[in-house]
C-alpha cells in the first residue's frame, strides 16, 4: 500500500505560502544547489502529486512552459486534482480528476501500485487531510524565515497529533528537511 506523503515549505513559524507574508519571496531569493538537487531528487521519488484546484490552476499555468530544475518532474509525474467543480484537467500533462469524497478518494489511490503519493497544496486542501487522518508522513521543508502572519499549516485539531522525527537533513542555506510520522 502506498503511503500518503504531505510535504509543504513553510516558515520557521509554521507559516504556508498561501497569501501575501512574504514566503513566495523568501523561497524564491535562497540559492541553494545542493538542496535544489536533494529537492529534485525527492520530486523524482513520487508516484503522483495531489492537489486542491486552486493549486492545480496556479501551478498548471507555470510549470508546463517553466524551465526550473524541478520543471521536468513536474510535468513528468502523474498528478491527481481534488475537485468537485472541475470538468477537465488538460491544462498540465499527466493530470487527472478526483471529484468524489476526498477519504474514498485518497483509499483508492493509496491501494493502487506503484511509489508513495504526495500531497503538495495549498493549504485548504492539506488542512481536509490532516483532519482525514490520511497522512501517514510529514515532509516539511522549514525556511530560514519567520513571517509572523500569514495561514498555517496545521489546522485546529480536536486532539494533538504525536508524530516522531523520521530524517532530519539540514543546507548550507538554513532550509532543513524535516520528516515526521505518526507515532
Amino acid at each position: 500500500m502506498r503511503k500518503l506523503i504531505l510535504g509543504f515549505y513553510v516558515s520557521l513559524d509554521g507559516k504556508s505560502a498561501d497569501g501575501d507574508n512574504g514566503i513566495r519571496d523568501v523561497m524564491t531569493s535562497i540559492d541553494d544547489p545542493e538542496q535544489e538537487e536533494y529537492f529534485v531528487n525527492r520530486l523524482w521519488e513520487a508516484g503522483a502529486f495531489l492537489m486542491g484546484r486552486t493549486t492545480y490552476e496556479i501551478m498548471a499555468g507555470y510549470w508546463p512552459t517553466s524551465d526550473h530544475p524541478s520543471a521536468k518532474a513536474m510535468n513528468e509525474i502523474p498528478k491527481v486534482v481534488f475537485s468537485r467543480t472541475l470538468t477537465s484537467a488538460d491544462d498540465w500533462p499527466e493530470t487527472r480528476i478526483a471529484g468524489g469524497d476526498t477519504a474514498t478518494e485518497i483509499a483508492k489511490l493509496k491501494a493502487e501500485p506503484g511509489k508513495d503519493l504526495v500531497a503538495a497544496g495549498g493549504t485548504s486542501f492539506l488542512h481536509s487531510l490532516i483532519k482525514l487522518g490520511v497522512v501517514d508522513e510529514y515532509r516539511l521543508w522549514v525556511l530560514p524565515a519567520v513571517t509572523g502572519k500569514g495561514t498555517a499549516l496545521f489546522p485546529e485539531l480536536a486532539e494533538a497529533v504525536k508524530l516522531r522525527l523520521v530524517k532530519s537533513t539540514a543546507f548550507p542555506s538554513g532550509i532543513l528537511e524535516l520528516v515526521y510520522a505518526p507515532a
